[in-house]
Parts: structure tokens; sequence; C-alpha cells
């Protein structure tokens, strides 16, 4: 089943300017060809994409990329598709991609609702992360929020039994609204009671390490999808 984003105006970014660096611009022009995959209305061939059958983690929002490129870095086992709009950000990436001759990554910009709904295949992915997304902390813009029960369905649907959704944030009333609307979708189940400890494979940002010491929560929810 498709989800329209238009139903609801559930999108996985908000636009914002950005200035391109040298740096960027040049990753993007040398190594955009070979680590980008264009959008397209039809599946995707991971096996075609990366040139092996691997486990796939797909990825909402990388931001800058630190944290993608470090656990694609750290996990050679699985490959990764990372969804990104912003153009510094994916510049920004395929310059760490370069400098850490990482081979299992692969980057798509555009809207991540519309990949999920149009490029991947039903029960194919291994897991899913989305790591402190927009909280939109004043009420009148929570309906802005990605984790919503209509994007956690589709996740569902696009995830193999038993894979995984690792979601984080530092904001603890999105954290419960998170915990709420996963909780509440019939096909996951919690790998935990509550919040989940922050798995090995996740780094800290600055940011967090930031708030961290000014005693700020991070909460980390893991969800399974239930088998058959």
């Amino acid at each position: 089943m498709l989800y329209d984003p238009s139903e609801h105006r559930i999108r996985s970014f908000v636009t914002r300017a950005g200035r391109l660096s040298i740096a960027q611009a040049r990753a993007l022009e040398e190594l955009g060809p070979k680590f980008m995959l264009p959008y397209v209305k039809a599946p995707l061939d991971y096996q075609l994409a990366f040139g092996r059958k691997a486990p796939v983690i797909f990825e909402i929002g990388f931001g800058m990329g630190a944290t993608t490129s470090h656990i694609a870095k750290a996990m050679p086992e699985k490959d990764f598709i990372g969804v990104e709009v912003h153009t510094p950000g994916v510049g920004s990436l395929l310059k760490q991609i370069g400098e850490q001759d990482i081979t299992n990554l692969r980057l798509i910009q555009h809207d991540a609702v519309e990949v999920l709904n149009n490029m991947i295949p039903d029960a194919s992915l291994d897991g899913v992360h989305i790591y402190f997304p927009d909280p939109w902390h004043k009420a009148r813009h929570n309906k802005r929020r990605l984790i919503q029960p209509p994007l956690v369905k589709l996740l569902t649907e696009k995830l193999a039994p038993g894979g995984y959704l690792h979601c984080a944030t530092d904001w603890q009333e999105y954290a419960e609204q998170m915990l709420e609307v996963l909780g509440g979708e019939a096909g996951l189940q919690n790998s935990v009671e509550g919040y989940a400890p922050q798995p090995a494979y996740r780094p800290l940002t600055k940011f967090e390490n930031r708030g961290i010491k000014l005693g700020h929560g991070v909460w980390d929810l893991v969800f399974l999808k239930k088998p058959g």
C-alpha cells in the first residue's frame, strides 16, 4: 500500500538555505556519480546498486553525515542507503566517503517518503535509522513531526520480519510521542521495556555530547518488526 505524503503533508525534511563549501562541491562533482542514486519511480535493485548482496539499512535525514559515515565504516558487512534533501549535507557525506574510503554507502537526494513509496520494495530492509528529527517543539507545530502513524506503518511494511526501526531524540516530549506512536503500530514490538540503551553502533555527536554535559537527556527507541 502506498502512503501518499500529500494526505497529511508529512515530509521527511524542512527546506533550509545552506551554503556549499568548495570541498563539498568538489565531492558532489567527483564522487556523486558513483555514490549517489537517482530518484526514480521504480523498485531499487540493491544488488545492482552495491555490487553485492548484503543486509540493507535505510536512514532518513543524515544531516552532515558524521554519524552515517561512522556507522557504515564500522559495519562493512552491511549496506547503507542515506536519504537527505540538503545539498551541503550530501556534499559533506560524499567528502567523508572519499576521505574514509567507504564503499557500502549510497545516497539519494530526495524526500524520503517518496523514496520509500516508489523505490524501496516491501519487506526488504533490515533496519531503519532516524536520528534527531526536527522536534517541532511548539505545540501548534507538532503535526509536522516526522514520526507519525502513517509513516511508521509505511516503514513497517518496508522492513523485513525481524528488522529494526531505531529512532533517537534529545527532546523528551517528542520521545514520549515516539514511544506512543511506535507502540501503537501493530506490526512492531519494542525490543525492550520503554526506551532502549544507546546501541553501541550509534556514536555520540558533538551536539549530543554538549547536551549531556549540560544535563540534557537523549532517548533511543528500538522496535522490531514482528514475524509473519
